[in-house]
C-alpha cells in the first residue's frame, strides 16, 4: 500500500478516517455478512430476517454473528468451542507459538488495556483452527490478516504518531463520539426478538465494531451470553471482545466465506465469484467484513490502511502478504 497514504489524507482526513474505522459499525457491514451496510458510517451488523428473529446476511441465509457479553465477564457455557465451526485444525501450532507475547506487545505498544494478549489468547482457545489450519505461511498470513483488520477497526494512529501510524491499532474500544450512551441510532424497534433494553445503545464497540440491537441478541444467544441487556460487556471483558471479532472471522455467512477459510486456502471461488472478480487473498476478507463501502470502487483510504496494516504485521510475523491485497475490482455481495 502507499506509504504516503497519510500525507495525501493530510491530518483532518485521517481523523475522520480513524473515527470511520472506529466507528458506528466500525466495519460498515452486516457482522454476518459483513457486506453490505444499509447507509450507515460503517459497522458491524447483521441484518434481521423480517420478524422471524432470525439474522440473515445481505442476498444470503441466515446466521448469526459476533458474541455477547455474559455475567460475571466471563464467557457462558461449559468451556468447550460453541460457535466454532470444526475445521480441521492442524495442532501443528497454537496462537500462541505463532504470537508469542512480547510480540504482541510490539505490533501494538498503545492499545487499550481491554485487549489484554491473554484475553486473546483465552478467546482464540475457543476456535482452535484459528492460526493452526494449512502451511505454517498460510497460518502466518491469517494472523497477519486477523489482526490487520481489527487493527484498521480500532486504529487511533494518525501519520505522524509517535512509533508511526501502524503502533495505534487496537486503541479505540467502541465507536467514537458514542460513549456515555450517545449513539442511540442502532436500535431497529421492529425486532421483537431482540428488543432494545432500556437505557442501552447499540452501537460499534469491540475489535470488529459489534453493532445493532439483533446483532448483540443474536451472537449473544449463539454463545449463550446476555449481551442483548448488557452490551456493555463488549467493552469491559477483553475475553468476549476478542471472541465477538473470531467467531465473525471463522463463521460462514453464505454467500460469503468467512475470513478464515479464504485465508488458509479452504475457498475455491464459484464462476459467480471469478465473475464478480473476487479471488483468495487479504482484498478478499476486507470483502467480506466491508465490501458494500469499501470495494468495488477505485481504492478507497480504508483499504490502503488495511493494508498497510497488514503489511506490518506480516513482516513482524516473517511471512509473504500474498496475491490480491485490494478489492477495488471486487463487487461486494
Amino acid at each position: 500500500m502507499d506509504s504516503d497514504m497519510g500525507e495525501r489524507l493530510g491530518m483532518a482526513g485521517w481523523v475522520a478516517l480513524a473515527a470511520l474505522a472506529c466507528g458506528g459499525s466500525g466495519s460498515g457491514e452486516p457482522l454476518a455478512s459483513a457486506g453490505t451496510s444499509s447507509g450507515g458510517s460503517g459497522g458491524a451488523r447483521i441484518d434481521p430476517v423480517g420478524g422471524s428473529g432470525g439474522v440473515r446476511t445481505t442476498g444470503g441465509s441466515g446466521g448469526a454473528n459476533e458474541d455477547g457479553g455474559g455475567s460475571g465477564g466471563s464467557l457462558a457455557g461449559n468451556g468447550g468451542s460453541a460457535g466454532a465451526p470444526d475445521d480441521g485444525a492442524s495442532g501443528e501450532a497454537s496462537l500462541a507459538d505463532l504470537l508469542p507475547p512480547a510480540l504482541f506487545a510490539s505490533m501494538f505498544p498503545n492499545h487499550d488495556a481491554l485487549y489484554d494478549y491473554a484475553a486473546l489468547i483465552e478467546a482464540a482457545e475457543r476456535y482452535p483452527a484459528f492460526g493452526t489450519t494449512g502451511t505454517p505461511e498460510q497460518r502466518l498470513r491469517e494472523v497477519a490478516a486477523f489482526l490487520g483488520n481489527i487493527a484498521h477497526e480500532t486504529t487511533g494512529g494518525w501519520p505522524t504518531a509517535p512509533g508511526g501510524p501502524e503502533a495505534w491499532g487496537l486503541y479505540f474500544i467502541e465507536e467514537v463520539g458514542c460513549e456515555g450512551g450517545a449513539c442511540t441510532q442502532y436500535c431497529d424497534a421492529t425486532n421483537q426478538p431482540y428488543p432494545c433494553a432500556p437505557g442501552k445503545t447499540y452501537h460499534g464497540r469491540g475489535p470488529i465494531q459489534l453493532s445493532w440491537n439483533f446483532n448483540y441478541g443474536a451472537l449473544g444467544e449463539t454463545l449463550g451470553l446476555a449481551l442483548l441487556q448488557d452490551p456493555d460487556l463488549v467493552t469491559s471483558n477483553g475475553v468476549v471482545a476478542f471472541t465477538t471479532a473470531l467467531w465473525f472471522w471463522m463463521t460462514e455467512q453464505l454467500p460469503k466465506p468467512s475470513a478464515h477459510d479464504v485465508m488458509v486456502g479452504r475457498w475455491s471461488p464459484a464462476s459467480t465469484d471469478t465473475a464478480a472478480g473476487r479471488a483468495p487473498g487479504f482484498g478478499m476478507t476486507v470483502n467480506i467484513i466491508n465490501g458494500g463501502l469499501e470495494c468495488g470502487i477505485p481504492t478507497d483510504a480504508r483499504v490502503l490502511d488495511r493494508i498497510r496494516f497488514y503489511a506490518h504485521f506480516t513482516a513482524l510475523l516473517g511471512t509473504t502478504q500474498g496475491d490480491n491485497l485490494e478489492c477495488a475490482n471486487m463487487q461486494s455481495y
